[in-house]
Formats: structure tokens, sequence, C-alpha cells
């Protein structure tokens, strides 16, 4: 709770990432596939959404990196929400790999920008089409803020499966 801007950061990025593991753990291919009331999405797309996104702003826009697979053969124009729908056809163990390999390079990514600069540094690669660069504090708080959103989401959903609510 005393930590500087850097380690705080971090410290609600990784409560947000074991959040979400936490929200999955113990559930089958079944389940990860339920879905609550109207909404059409599952606990296995999330999880392969934000292990997109996590290799998306960490390798790719900060780095300017290529993206790793599966992304990098996605027909993103032909079907923008691959990640969500195509994790139906993902096993329970296959979905957290996917995402544990994604956060462990984000990890290394962001280790990697620290040593040659800090949290002002621009991405090398500008995600907008304006030509708008984030800093690596504003991909810091974004992440953040893509768990904090999709866990409220989690929460929900693992409820309607059974029962289980919590942070």
């Amino acid at each position: 709770m005393g930590g500087d801007e850097l380690a705080t950061l971090k410290g609600f990025l990784e409560f947000h990432r074991a959040t979400l593991i936490w929200k999955i753990e113990g559930l089958t291919a079944e389940q990860l596939n339920a879905t609550a009331a109207k909404s059409t999405m599952t606990l296995g797309g999330m999880v392969k959404h934000l292990a997109y996104v996590e290799q998306q702003w960490f390798r790719v826009v900060l780095h300017d990196r290529e993206p790793l697979e599966p992304w990098a053969s996605v027909d993103w124009k032909t079907d923008n929400d691959w990640d969500w729908c195509s994790a139906a056809d993902d096993t329970p163990e296959q979905l957290r790999a996917l995402w544990l390999r994604a956060v462990d390079g984000a990890r290394k990514d962001l280790i990697e920008a620290l040593r040659r600069g800090d949290l002002s540094q621009p991405a090398k690669r500008a995600p907008w089409r304006d030509g708008r660069v984030p800093s690596l504090r504003w991909i810091l708080t974004h992440m953040i803020e893509e768990y904090a959103r999709h866990n409220g989401h989690a929460d929900l959903i693992r409820e309607a499966i059974d029962g289980q609510t919590g942070e």
C-alpha cells in the first residue's frame, strides 16, 4: 500500500490477473462455455480474450513485435471476435496454458521496457489511426481497467454457474 507508482500499478494488475484465474479454477469445458442471461460471453472466451490483450499491448504495441500464434494466423477482419468465439474449441487446460504464456510474456516485456525507460516512455507502435501513441503508464492502467471490467463479468458468470461469488 506504500509502494511507488510502478509497484502500485503492477500490484493492481497482478491482483486482477489472480482474480481471473480464481474465477475459472476447477471449471469444466462445459462450464467455461456457459453463458449468463442473454449474453454470449463465456469464461473461456474471456480467458482467451485476455490472453490476446496481454500479448497485443505488451508485445505488439509496446515493443512493435509481430504477434505470436495463435494470434498471428487469425484473420481479424473476417472474425473480429475470434478470441471470444474460438475458445469453445479449447480445453480448460489449453485456455489456462495460453493465458499463462501470454501473462509470462507480458511480464518479461514489461521488465524489458523498464530497463530502457520509465513509465512515461511511449510504445513503439501507434495503435490508433490518428497516430497517437500510449505511454507505458497508459498501457498498465488500461490493462488494469481491462481486467477489472472483465472480472466483474466473470463474477456474474461464475455465480450463475455454481453460486460462487467474491473478488
